[in-house]
């Protein structure tokens, strides 16, 4: 049984991406430090996300990229849980140009973890994102 207080985390791949190391591995990373993850796997479109987001009531969605589309991704992601009256706090990481952080900060992502973040560095982000429940 989980437990009321355990922040629900929804992982996922959007688009055509199918490197999925990283997402695997701070899914594991995130089960550990006690939170409730549901990982998505691949090939997700915002559509898919929001509405698993919602089925699932989670605290936070991450969103891990290996290809250079993320910007359009995350636009159409944010565009939609702002439609749906959702608001997941959302975190990305992956490989992200350093120069579109802004870009996705002003899109309402709250926190990019970039290649060589720490398992403490990610569990401080999303856990730093949730609302207490």
């Amino acid at each position: 049984m989980v437990s009321e207080n355990k922040i629900k985390v929804l992982m996922a791949k959007m688009g055509l991406d199918v490197h999925d190391n990283g997402i695997q591995t701070v899914t594991r990373m995130l089960r550990d430090a006690g939170m409730e993850v549901i990982y998505a796997g691949l090939f997700n479109s915002a559509d898919g996300i929001v509405k698993t987001a919602i089925e699932e009531d989670v605290d936070v969605v991450g969103i891990s990229f290996h290809a250079p589309s993320y910007l359009s991704h995350i636009s159409d992601l944010m565009e939609l849980l702002k439609k749906e009256r959702v608001h997941p706090s959302v975190v990305c990481g992956g490989i992200i140009k350093t120069k579109d952080i802004p870009e996705l900060k002003r899109l309402g992502v709250r926190d990019i973890l970039l290649p060589g973040s720490t398992r403490d560095e990610i569990v401080n982000s999303v856990t730093s994102g949730a609302p207490a429940r």
